[in-house]
This record gives C-alpha cells, sequence and structure tokens, in this order.
C-alpha cells in the first residue's frame, strides 16, 4: 500500500510540478538588483506559474507560493563553469536541495528579512536547514494539494489553513514553508505565532493583561506567512538600492529624445 502510495504522490508530482502554459511572469527586480540586495538568512518568496503554486495561492488567498532560504555562500565556491548554489528549498520533485538565484530569475519575488538576529544565530538556522538537504518531499501534502485543483466541491475559506496541515509526521519528510518555519523555530525565533491576552497577576492592576505568544505547529505554516508576520522586515530592494523617480524613463519620454549618433563606419584591417 505504502508502495502504491508513493507511486502516486510521485506522478502527481510530476504533474503538478509543470508550469501553466497561459501563465506568464515578469519579474519585478531585475536579478543583479536582488543578488545585490539578499543576505544570508532572508526569506525569498516567489510568486510560481505551476500547477501547484495554483493550488497553493488558491488556499492561502496569497501571492505567493513558495518560500526558499537563502543561504549566502554555505555550501563553499561552486565548481567551475557553475552557478553558486545559494538558495535552500523543499521542491515537490527533487526534495530537499540547494538551487543558483537563476533559478527564479524571472518570477515576481520578495525578501522577508528577520530582525535583530546575531551572524553566529543565522548560521544556526541555515545550518539547520543545509543539514536536511536529501530529504524528501512529504507526497501526503502532494495528494491533498490536489483535491484541490478539482473545483467541486467547493472548501470553504475557513477551513482552508487547517486544510495545510498536511504534514506527515516523518521528519525526513519536508516541505517549502515548514522547513524554514523549523529552522527559525530551532532559534525559538517567532513567524506568525498564536497570541493570547492572559492577566498579567499584577495585584496593582487588576485590568492590566499580558501577550502570550504560542508557537505554532510547523506544518500551519505557509509562504505568505513570512510576508504578513510582524517579525520579518519586507525588503524591496529597488527602494534599498537607492530609488528616484527622477531617473525613470517613462515611454513618451523616450520618444522625445533625439535619435542616438550612428556608429562610424569600421576602419579597413590593418589601420590605425
Amino acid at each position: 500500500m505504502n508502495l502504491l502510495f508513493t507511486a502516486l504522490g510521485r506522478r502527481l508530482a510530476d504533474y503538478l510540478a509543470a508550469p501553466k502554459p497561459q501563465d506568464s511572469n515578469v519579474a519585478t527586480v531585475a536579478p543583479h538588483v536582488l543578488s545585490a540586495t539578499l543576505r544570508p538568512g532572508d526569506v525569498l518568496l516567489v510568486g510560481g506559474n505551476t500547477r501547484i503554486s495554483v493550488a497553493i495561492k488558491y488556499l492561502t488567498q496569497s501571492t505567493w507560493s513558495h518560500a526558499t532560504l537563502f543561504i549566502g555562500d554555505a555550501l563553499g565556491a561552486p565548481n567551475q563553469y557553475e552557478e553558486p548554489k545559494v538558495l535552500l528549498e523543499a521542491d515537490i520533485c527533487e526534495g530537499v536541495r540547494a538551487v543558483p538565484l537563476s533559478m527564479y530569475a524571472n518570477l515576481h519575488t520578495r525578501i522577508c528579512r528577520p530582525v535583530g538576529l546575531s551572524s553566529e544565530e543565522v548560521k544556526k538556522v541555515i545550518g539547520y536547514a543545509v543539514d536536511r538537504i536529501g530529504h524528501r518531499y512529504d507526497m501526503k501534502n502532494v495528494l491533498d494539494l490536489a483535491r484541490y485543483l478539482i473545483p467541486i466541491p467547493p472548501v470553504p475559506a475557513r477551513w482552508r489553513r487547517r486544510l495545510l496541515a498536511l504534514g506527515s509526521g516523518d521528519p525526513s519528510r519536508a516541505i517549502c514553508s515548514t522547513l524554514i518555519a523549523q529552522a527559525f523555530e530551532s532559534l525559538r525565533y517567532p513567524i506568525l505565532p498564536d497570541v493570547t491576552l492572559e492577566e498579567s497577576g499584577d495585584p496593582a492592576c487588576k485590568d492590566c493583561h499580558r501577550e502570550v505568544l504560542h508557537i505554532r505547529h510547523h506544518s500551519l505554516y505557509t509562504p505568505r506567512d513570512f510576508d504578513i508576520s510582524p517579525y520579518f522586515e519586507v525588503i524591496k530592494p529597488n527602494l534599498a538600492n537607492g530609488f528616484d523617480y527622477h531617473r525613470v524613463k517613462w515611454a513618451e519620454d523616450l520618444l522625445d529624445m533625439p535619435s542616438e549618433t550612428p556608429w562610424p563606419e569600421p576602419s579597413s584591417p590593418g589601420a590605425g
């Protein structure tokens, strides 16, 4: 039964990982600007264009379908002619792996940066994730997501979030957002905890209350949680690198510009 379950999950994974032909995304940040802005420990969210991306966006009512962790040079220098693998992710087909930034150069992205971590703490977060390279993607998650590609029966909005608590409980399996959530939870860094109000216990102030944060189970996290988290700063590369709206070139401005001077004719061989 387990072999049948796994085989079915693999077939579905291949189907869900295929891009939708009618979808075309345009990157809002130039790749070199994105690369210059990212720091180790940043979470890079991606608005994907695969079938599974559509399902995740629908269920979470979000732009973001995938989360990766920027690990910088944690894996050392790349081999000759290879790009540095600076992003760590859980891929539906390949499992937990490291990939180059160019993998998502043509997609809409967002940088979410944890605040207040020391360099040693960042290394611990990255180390936790790197140690899990080679782990498998949770096939139970694949089967459940596939069900919601079918529009009938509809899924009530109030159930969508709980329906993403799909993890099998097997520590050798991972999905993109839960892997990163576990890495930060290893430091007890908050992402989007449940918050309750409790009496402060101060006898001098009977009406005083305090906020108490409760760690949510990692399987309940989705890519959008890093975007809306009050503990992650949203970094917009175009602004972080000194945006000046005076330098924006609009189409009508280009029409008013004088035509460029033509290139001179090449000199004859051996001249000059």
